[in-house]
């Protein structure tokens, strides 16, 4: 088995936060690329905030979306970044909202949309705050047989609102809750956030969900070792 500094040291790109933050490449790599995960495919493209696209610790999970999802389910992914789950979903015909407060992230979702041959699939793409908009389908009564959400430590909704995990969890997991059909499929929260456990995330389940089972873990990206890369609480239907 080669050591960690051994597998580091044959990187082909490697970004670093000191000062501005910046990418350096042993091998000179094209301005994007596709992969093929769980079936369907995703543009990979190095961003100058360090990401590329996709976190493939969340596979795991895709797995278990692409077994738990069907097409009676309307799906509401929040903070949905580039579209994995969304795809999962997809792919299994559930009706799927799919929010991000960064209009490009949507516009990257719905390329990989297009990419997985899911154009013609049944979601709805939108660019919004996670909390208005919860407030609004609440109001108008529309809800969700399932809630997929893997809020940031920080963020800015579409209009300069501000999102603190350790301020505003609770509030948002309680309006998720409300959005939620009185007979929900599942609840699957993700978070990278330190000092965010497992337990930690079950027990804010446990607070505004009825009874049911929850399986939590940790998120790893597996090489020549398992590297943690958040946690994850899923809640479903006892």
């Amino acid at each position: 088995m080669q050591s960690s500094q051994k597998v580091w040291e044959e990187a082909d790109a490697v970004f670093t936060r000191e000062e501005k933050g910046e990418w350096s490449f042993k091998t000179k790599l094209p301005e994007e690329w596709e992969i093929r995960v769980e079936g369907f495919v995703m543009k990979i493209h190095l961003t100058d905030f360090g990401h590329v696209g996709v976190f493939p610790e969340q596979q795991a999970l895709w797995r278990r979306l692409l077994e738990l999802s069907n097409s009676s389910h309307r799906v509401l992914n929040l903070f949905a970044y580039s579209g994995g789950s969304t795809l999962a979903c997809a792919q299994t015909g559930a009706q799927v909202c799919h929010l991000d407060a960064s209009k490009g992230m949507v516009q990257w979702a719905r390329e990989n949309a297009e990419l997985s041959g899911l154009e013609g699939a049944p979601v709805r793409w939108i660019v919004e705050d996670a909390m208005k908009f919860l407030k609004r389908e609440i109001k108008r009564g529309s809800r969700y047989h399932s809630i997929i959400l893997d809020p940031p430590s920080f963020g800015r909704g579409s209009k300069g609102e501000v999102f603190k995990i350790e301020r505003d969890i609770q509030s948002l997991l309680s309006l998720c809750g409300e959005c939620l059909e009185k007979d929900p499929a599942y609840l699957l929260f993700s978070c990278h956030t330190p000092g965010f456990t497992p337990t930690t995330l079950s027990h804010l389940l446990e607070d505004i969900l009825p009874q049911g089972k929850i399986d939590k873990g940790e998120m790893t990206l597996n090489g020549s070792r398992a590297v943690p890369s958040g946690c994850y609480a899923m809640w479903r239907r006892g």
